[in-house]
């Protein structure tokens, strides 16, 4: 029998994975699986535990034919890899957080479904009618994990729980997501049964995560440094020193917060950044009005980029050239993400912003350099680039997306909009304080979970401990960010160990990897001509991309 070539055996993983994770399937824009739901009990999780381990075996017996073989093998090895470590440490069954666990993923895929047909919503009411199945088989897997002595942080059950319950209650998501169908009669008494079997379930797992996960569940949320070491891995795709990562973090923080007084004084002199912020919040040339306001603003400057970089500065493909701007439902959490197109590009890129309730008036010069960082030159140019590149295959096209790339490269793309000219003072205290924040998130992420000492010199509780409660403050007084805020991200740096660094370490390795392509080029290096290689080389763990473009 001849051996499967390791294109091949890439193409057959993104199928059988898609068969046995429609949400992922919805969510990276693969067609034919938008009606059902995976399953989550012990068994689902055994299954694709099985798919990891038998799809590892098999590339690393593969023999690659070319170049370009041998870079999707060392990719996909090294991230499948890591997937059979993390099955093997429990970590799918176990898993429960604020932002990217199935609580939230079972909702969220609703957001991304085709609605533009009655075939579609057809669809849609069976994936309402699966909640329930699959909500339950969740169940009983977070009841195995508990059983073996892994739960998640008390903490993390609390507000999953209160998110459930958002979400199922009168007047949420699941009762409302039918309304707007435009279909007939027995099609919307489908809908609206699936929705109320998809809120009962919600509601269902809500009182399960408050009466009988959450007496089990620890009080520590510190995972510890072995366990911080695997996800770490995941999200980077490079093993961390996270002693030499948080020292730097700290030195990066440091110099950001003086750019910020430079660039806050320019705007009004004498004053701090703080004072700065406040009066540019104020100022109605920086504001827009209501959510249909904002959304406008942020389309308005994502298609500016977009007709602005095509050409001059980027390669960007003719399928790229529409960016869809939505504001998100309510009930996650705040700021902004992005969402694949469909293999077929038949479903556009997707820039959501969820924003907090109650709040109608938005600071504009907050938030420009994330539209890059979302849009164009950020994720929707990286990942919309992979998906259009016919030499990569549909692991990498489709579903590898390696935090510490991909954020990196989108924190990358902000930058380069500032070296483009694009970002005036407002604009610019804006971005830097993006950038401190993501740096103070190295400081937490590391910190909270090793429970690292805060060094001296630092001017904030030199040589305590970092705790959650110090956490908030740190964020609250040393960016600019609002305590509510700060509440939020801190429990999605305890939840979600290892990720919130990948951003900052990740675009530490791309300026790297683009003055390295400068020196060893010299006279012929061309800016454009390296984003272009970069882009279309795919995605790669850092370490795997420090190798193949040095």
């Amino acid at each position: 029998m001849t051996p499967l070539r390791v294109h091949q055996i890439c193409d057959a993983y993104v199928d059988d994975y898609a068969r046995l994770n429609p949400v992922a399937a919805t969510e990276f824009g693969i067609g034919g699986h938008d009606d059902r739901l995976p399953d989550l009990s012990p068994d689902g999780h055994a299954a694709r535990a099985a798919l990891a381990a038998a799809a590892s075996a098999a590339i690393r017996a593969a023999r690659p034919a070319d170049e370009g073989e041998r870079v999707a093998q060392a990719v996909f090895a090294e991230r499948i890899g890591l997937e059979v470590e993390i099955h093997q440490a429990g970590l799918p069954q176990a898993a429960l957080n604020v932002i990217a666990s199935p609580v939230q993923s079972i909702r969220w895929v609703f957001d991304l479904m085709p609605t533009a047909s009655e075939a579609d919503w057809a669809a849609f009411a069976r994936r309402l009618a699966a909640v329930p199945a699959a909500l339950a088989g969740y169940r009983a897997s977070l009841s195995a994990s508990a059983a073996a002595g892994q739960v998640a942080a008390a903490r993390q059950v609390r507000q999953a729980a209160a998110q459930c319950e958002t979400w199922s209650a009168p007047g949420g998501f699941f009762a409302t997501c039918a309304d707007r169908a435009e279909v007939g009669d027995a099609l919307r008494a489908d809908l609206r049964a699936g929705a109320r079997a998809a809120a009962g379930a919600y509601a269902e797992l809500a009182a399960f995560l408050r009466t009988e996960l959450g007496p089990e569940a620890p009080a520590e949320d510190a995972v510890g440094e072995e366990r911080y070491a695997l996800w770490s891995r995941t999200f980077l795709g490079a093993r961390l020193d996270p002693r030499e990562a948080y020292a730097w973090a700290w030195e990066e923080f440091a110099r950001i917060e003086r750019e910020m007084a430079e660039a806050a004084a320019r705007i009004r002199p004498g004053a701090t950044p703080a004072e700065t912020a406040a009066a540019l919040d104020a100022d109605p040339r920086h504001t827009v009005h209501g959510r249909d306001g904002f959304q406008a603003w942020m389309r308005e400057l994502s298609e500016q980029a977009l007709a602005d970089l095509g050409g001059k500065h980027f390669a960007i493909p003719d399928e790229l050239m529409r960016l869809d701007c939505r504001i998100a439902p309510p009930g996650g959490g705040a700021g902004a993400y992005y969402t694949n197109p469909a293999e077929d590009f038949s479903r556009p890129g997707t820039m959501w912003w969820s924003l907090p309730e109650g709040k109608t008036v938005f600071p504009t010069w907050r938030e420009a350099s994330t539209v890059y960082h979302e849009g164009v030159p950020g994720h929707h140019l990286q990942i919309g680039t992979a998906v259009a590149t016919p030499g990569l295959n549909r692991f990498q096209r489709l579903l590898c997306f390696i935090d510490g790339h991909g954020e990196g490269w989108a924190l990358y793309a902000e930058r380069l909009m500032r070296e483009f000219g694009y970002l005036d003072d407002a604009r610019l205290l804006g971005m830097l304080n993006k950038s401190l924040f993501r740096a103070a998130r190295v400081v937490l992420d590391i910190g909270l979970h090793l429970k690292s000492a805060i060094p001296a010199g630092t001017g904030f509780h030199e040589g305590e401990r970092w705790t959650p409660e110090l956490g908030v403050e740190f964020l609250s007084t040393r960016t600019l960010t609002d305590p509510a805020r700060a509440a939020d991200e801190i429990d999605r740096y305890l939840g979600w160990p290892g990720q919130a660094s990948a951003y900052k370490l990740g675009e530490r390795l791309w300026l790297d990897l683009r003055e390295a392509d400068r020196a060893r080029r010299g006279a012929a290096f061309d800016l454009k001509d390296f984003h272009t290689r970069a882009l279309r080389s795919g995605p790669a763990g850092l370490d795997t991309m420090r190798e193949l473009l040095t």
